[in-house]
């Protein structure tokens, strides 16, 4: 038998290999606690140690980290792939064609914010569909509460926001 956090860490690679978007670490940890195959701890050490091997990419965007696998985590995958029960990578292809919408939609709309060099701070706001850029929205405000807010409205108002925009401007 195989060390546990091993096939955690195949598991791990195998999902982020398997779609042309990053996950979240999130993203993973919802599937892979609803399966119950590992705890959250366990999970965090096993994606932190791939991480720290370079086989994943992290890039965190405010309150997220988005992964996506590297050259060397697709070499490593590719030689161990085998050693992942073929139940195991059913579960997560099933998983991944039955959510893969609702994934790929929750990064396609992002909200971050920073303090500017005028000492104001600055929400950027973003739509994608697929590769293509619908809307990139940058706005200037005076304190950070009111950039995150804006940030946090985005996630949640995001359609109306864009369909408002594109009636009252075409």
């Amino acid at each position: 038998m195989q060390d546990p956090l091993t096939l955690y860490k195949l598991i791990v690679l195998y999902m982020v290999n398997r779609v042309d978007f990053p996950l979240t670490t999130a993203q993973i940890s919802d599937f892979i606690l609803e399966k119950e195959y590992t705890t959250f701890l366990t999970l965090q050490q096993a994606i932190g140690e791939l991480e720290d091997a370079g086989m994943l990419l992290p890039q965190t965007v405010r309150n997220r980290t988005l992964l996506t696998i590297t050259k060397e985590g697709q070499n490593t995958l590719h030689y161990f792939e085998s050693r992942i029960n073929a139940a195991i990578r059913q579960d997560i292809d099933s998983y991944l064609r039955e959510k893969e919408f609702s994934l790929r939609n929750e990064l396609s709309v992002q909200g971050d914010y920073y303090k500017a060099t005028t000492g104001e701070f600055e929400a950027r706001l973003t739509a994608r569909e697929r590769d293509i850029l619908l809307i990139d929205l940058t706005l200037s405000v005076p304190t950070e509460e009111e950039a995150a807010a804006i940030c946090d409205n985005w996630q949640k108002k995001n359609q109306e926001i864009y369909r408002y925009l594109t009636r009252e401007l075409f």
